[in-house]
């Protein structure tokens, strides 16, 4: 698997249509979506830090605790596994040993983004990103690092900070440097969407989040726009979510009120909590 990964997913983005990534966190989702038929599934940060560790994802998890989720997942999925790895967890130097942990864990891809340290989930506001020559050190270090073909995603959240269509000119920086799938997280509209899969020339990832700043697309769109690969990072995270806390209820339990969408996932993990100690040690 540590050697063999990569090329599955490669052969996997080769062929005609869109690869569909359930987002697993855990041993059973692992499972779970191997037989369900999926072909890949996708290591969400989001969820390796809510379920895992307890924590909102709010650059909290370091690199080490993702590389053991990743090694799990990996062994209990026996599918090729895309991992989040948030920003490299510091400079290129940093990239350098994420890189070389996931491809130990036996990853097929790893996923890095341009947000400052620490990073917010993509769907989440005040996110900040680094400069795109920063970004561009760090892409570069990642691709050289790897020794397996790794496949390697760059993600851009400048959708938020800096509007559209620096979102789009970094995505084509990013190709261009050599990154081989780009992902431009949180786009607002549909034309957004479409501005996306016209002007930036590379294979695409999109990122499905219900009650996010993204609106629904129905995969079969997704597909006719190019995108060669979707993930699902609530898919598992946020029904099991409201499985169990519908199961506390009938218990005789007080309604945990775990609230919608991402947001309301972090703050049961204390996600108000963490950003009050943040802004008191800005």
């Amino acid at each position: 698997m540590t050697t063999n990964a990569p090329a599955g997913l490669r052969a996997l983005l080769a062929e005609p249509g869109m690869i569909r990534a359930p987002g697993v966190y855990d041993g059973l989702g692992a499972h779970l979506a191997r037989r369900a038929g999926f072909r890949a599934v996708y290591l969400t940060g989001a969820g390796a830090a809510a379920a895992g560790y307890g924590l909102p994802d709010i650059g909290l998890v370091t690199a080490t605790e993702m590389a053991d989720r990743a090694a799990l997942v990996v062994e209990a999925s026996g599918l090729p596994v895309v991992a989040d790895a948030d920003t490299g967890y510091g400079n290129p130097m940093h990239v350098v040993r994420t890189v070389r942990a996931y491809e130990r864990a036996g990853v097929a891809a790893i996923q890095l983004e341009d947000q400052d340290f620490p990073k917010r989930c993509g769907h989440l506001s005040d996110k900040e990103v680094i400069g795109t020559d920063a970004f561009v050190r760090k892409l570069a270090a990642a691709l050289e690092a790897r020794e397996n073909d790794t496949v390697v995603i760059a993600r851009t959240d400048a959708r938020g900070p800096a509007g559209l269509d620096e979102a789009i000119a970094r995505a084509g920086r990013y190709a261009a440097e050599g990154a081989d799938l780009i992902f431009v997280e949180a786009p607002r509209s549909q034309a957004e969407i479409e501005r996306i899969a016209t002007e930036v020339d590379a294979p695409l990832v999109f990122n499905v989040v219900p009650s996010g700043r993204t609106p629904e697309v129905p995969d079969a769109d997704l597909e006719g726009l190019g995108f060669r690969m979707a993930i699902y990072p609530g898919a598992l995270l946020q029904p099991a979510t409201a499985a169990m806390s519908a199961a506390l209820v009938a218990m005789g339990g007080e309604d945990p009120d775990i609230g919608e969408g991402p947001l309301g996932t972090f703050r049961v993990v204390g996600f108000d909590d963490w950003s009050e100690l943040g802004d008191r040690f800005r």
